[in-house]
């Protein structure tokens, strides 16, 4: 057997083995979603918990006030929560728009905090830890600047976490408002839903474990104070806080019922300049939390960390090194006699894939159709390719920002 055929071997066991866990998670987040359909969620008992909710936000002129109007519209007691903007070094008008809704809302617990260069523009995490100081919500719910929650759902998210100590955060599901928009739009509504919530659906089913995704999520503010809030030096402040909140012995739960749409980026290069951020925050936290697979006291969340680091490096290396090799086999530079099993095992591995997504589309209304069955095999040889390279470039920027030592930056994500 040459190096070439042990390297394709290598190759393609990984994939496997990363496929495999994606079929049995995509089970799991199955028969997850089918329970919860059946069941209703919980009442809160008693008093309704004062909740305070947050929302970063930096340049979002475009975006800021639809949101801040669909949480005053939230099916809870208004009495009984109040939201905090922080309009965090913002050049363009957020701070009059604001400005005028408090206004129109005067009797609403609705604050804004304008902060500048001094204390402000320091990403996410400086911003709710600012917003944070100022709460006064024995729970802490997060909406990013782009969301419009459904009514429900905050209610839905306070009472799943009221009703079992366990818990330290629930989390809802983000849907893309603008799907239609174009091409890429759509296929980020179907990474969303298979790859990101029936994910996290199979996660929770098998594990107990969720990610907070950074938007329409509960936790309690017990949690935010003993652990002095949430890491500056993070971009993936969700992933990051995650972890911690496991380290505690809490659990975070997923409630698919709890729904906010926010919108997504519309062409290539915003789309791009967003996943890397992404890629290049959670390689942080795999990198900050490497030390906890040797830790006894982690071995309920290990699952967690093997996960994220086969994603962001176990399946890259193996998907360049075959594709190379499949490409240097058919040029003639090298010859590996496992070539053709490599090119079924590569075709089954399509077929499992657009399999598995169009299971995951028939637990949501309307998605399943056989438009987007086309629109899932051209994601297969398009989108997800670009993932390898966004994959790689996040791992490029993140090591820049350790050699440099550069400091965490709002990324602003162009709204429309």
């Amino acid at each position: 057997m040459t190096i070439s055929d042990v390297l394709m071997l290598i190759a393609v066991i990984c994939i496997w083995s990363l496929l495999l866990v994606n079929v049995a998670l995509i089970i799991a987040g199955y028969l997850y979603y089918m329970k919860t359909e059946r069941e209703a969620v919980p009442e809160i008992e008693g008093e309704y918990p004062f909740v305070t909710i947050m929302v970063p936000a930096h340049n979002e002129g475009v975006v800021i006030s639809k949101t801040v109007e669909s949480l005053l519209d939230l099916d809870y007691p208004h009495d009984r929560y109040e939201i905090i903007v922080i309009n965090d070094n913002s050049s363009d008008n957020s701070a009059v728009l604001l400005g005028e809704i408090q206004r129109r809302f005067p009797q609403r617990n609705l604050m804004v905090i304008n902060t500048d260069s001094v204390i402000g523009g320091k990403g996410k995490s400086n911003a709710l830890n600012i917003g944070f100081a100022r709460s006064k919500g024995e729970l802490i719910a997060i909406y990013d600047a782009d969301n419009t929650p459904e009514k429900s759902a905050l209610k839905y998210l306070v009472a799943e976490i009221m009703q079992d100590s366990t818990l330290g955060a629930v989390i809802g599901k983000f849907r893309t408002r603008n799907r239609d928009a174009s091409l890429l739009t759509r296929f980020i509504n179907i990474e969303t839903l298979s790859f990101q919530w029936m994910a996290q659906a199979g996660r929770w089913k098998l594990f107990k474990l969720c990610t907070i995704p950074g938007t329409n999520f509960i936790m309690r503010r017990s949690i935010v104070e003993s652990i002095g809030g949430w890491d500056v030096k993070a971009i993936a402040e969700d992933t990051e806080i995650s972890f911690r909140i496991y380290m505690m012995g809490y659990r975070i739960k997923f409630q698919p019922k709890s729904v906010t749409w926010e919108q997504e980026p519309q062409t290539v290069k915003v789309w791009f300049k967003q996943r890397t951020r992404w890629a290049k925050g959670n390689i942080y936290v795999i990198v900050k939390n490497i030390p906890l697979l040797f830790n006894k006291s982690a071995a309920k969340i290990r699952f967690d960390i093997l996960y994220y680091l086969s994603i962001y490096f176990l399946l890259l290396i193996s998907l360049v090194t075959s594709d190379l090799l499949l490409v240097l086999h058919a040029m003639g530079y090298v010859h590996t006699t496992i070539a053709s099993l490599s090119g079924f095992l590569w075709l089954l591995a399509i077929i499992l894939f657009v399999v598995g997504i169009f299971v995951t589309l028939t637990t949501e209304k309307g998605e399943m159709s056989l438009s987007n069955l086309w629109i899932i095999m051209l994601m297969y040889v398009s989108y997800c390719q670009l993932w390898m390279v966004v994959a790689a470039y996040g791992l490029y920027n993140y090591l820049k920002d350790v050699i440099f030592k550069r400091e965490a930056k709002w990324y602003k994500t162009e709204r429309y």
